[in-house]
């Protein structure tokens, strides 16, 4: 009976197994998917878009870059704009978040719940009804068509600041700060070169979500930058969707598109063996 039991427990692992197999393979498929009808219809003509769906690709994938390329749009120059602002956003909100969920973690001080508690609600405000005052803000400050408005404010970013808190709590034992201060190391030396490194993984994870979300973002950018030469990608995307019929493509505008997705692939590529790890241990309390 005991040789049946296992033999039959085995089989029910195998086979949940398999199931989970099988659903994670259709998920992902599922995601891919929508890229593949992306980089298809990057390929086709407008008139062969509006004529209907297509599994296959196209023949017209180099005609529509090479339009896209020499058209009105300055598609290289808004490239560089947002790899600009992403980048530096990016490497701020990790760095600066980084210190400031260090400070709430390692060390004691006076309203030490209410400042952590305040970060935390300030999550909940968004962006939308602060934009009004931001933009008078900008304006009096004379910083239209600048991106420093775009890449100041990810120095507090909450939600970075939470995510690296509670990474901080799992995996980053006080007894090794304290451990540094009694050899001598300075507060800023003990933060660059050991508390940065166990946070490796964190970082690469909010790297990447921060650069995603600093790159696909519109709206702010898009009440600060009036300049052509100042504008990011997802700015030229509208423009491109807004022109008059004589001038609209859609096999253009999904090239456009295509080619905007291509370098947070690579950002993505470069950074993804840290996702898996640091999704897991940031999440769960050790």
């Amino acid at each position: 009976m005991n040789n049946e039991n296992k033999v039959s427990k085995g089989m029910n692992i195998h086979a949940r197994r398999t199931i989970a197999y099988i659903v994670l393979i259709f998920m992902a498929l599922l995601c891919l998917f929508w890229f593949y009808v992306l980089f298809v219809n990057a390929s086709r003509t407008n008139s062969q878009i509006q004529s209907g769906f297509s599994i296959l690709p196209g023949t017209h994938l180099r005609e529509n870059f090479v339009n896209l390329m020499h058209g009105t749009l300055p598609i290289w120059r808004g490239l560089f704009n947002s790899l600009i602002i992403a980048t530096c956003s990016a490497t701020l909100c990790v760095y600066f978040s980084s210190m400031t969920a260090y400070a709430i973690h390692a060390y004691d001080f006076k309203m030490k719940k209410v400042m952590y508690t305040f970060i935390l609600a300030v999550m909940m405000i968004p962006t939308q009804v602060t934009a009004l005052g931001f933009i008078k803000l900008v304006q009096s400050m004379g910083l239209e068509n600048n991106f420093t408005p775009l890449i100041v404010p990810s120095v507090a970013v909450p939600v970075t600041f939470f995510y690296m808190k509670q990474y901080m709590e799992s995996s980053l034992p006080l007894a090794l700060v304290e451990a540094a201060r009694i050899d001598g190391a300075g507060e800023l030396r003990i933060f660059n070169t050991i508390v940065l490194p166990l946070l490796k993984p964190a970082i690469a994870v909010q790297a990447i979500f921060t650069f995603v979300s600093s790159w696909n973002n519109y709206f702010t950018p898009a009440l600060i930058l009036h300049k052509d030469n100042m504008k990011t990608l997802p700015i030229l995307i509208a423009q491109l969707r807004a022109a008059d019929w004589l001038k609209f493509d859609m096999g253009q505008v999904y090239m456009m598109i295509a080619f905007s997705i291509f370098p947070v692939i690579v950002v993505y590529l470069i950074l993804s063996k840290y996702i898996v790890g640091g999704v897991a241990v940031g999440s769960v309390k050790g």
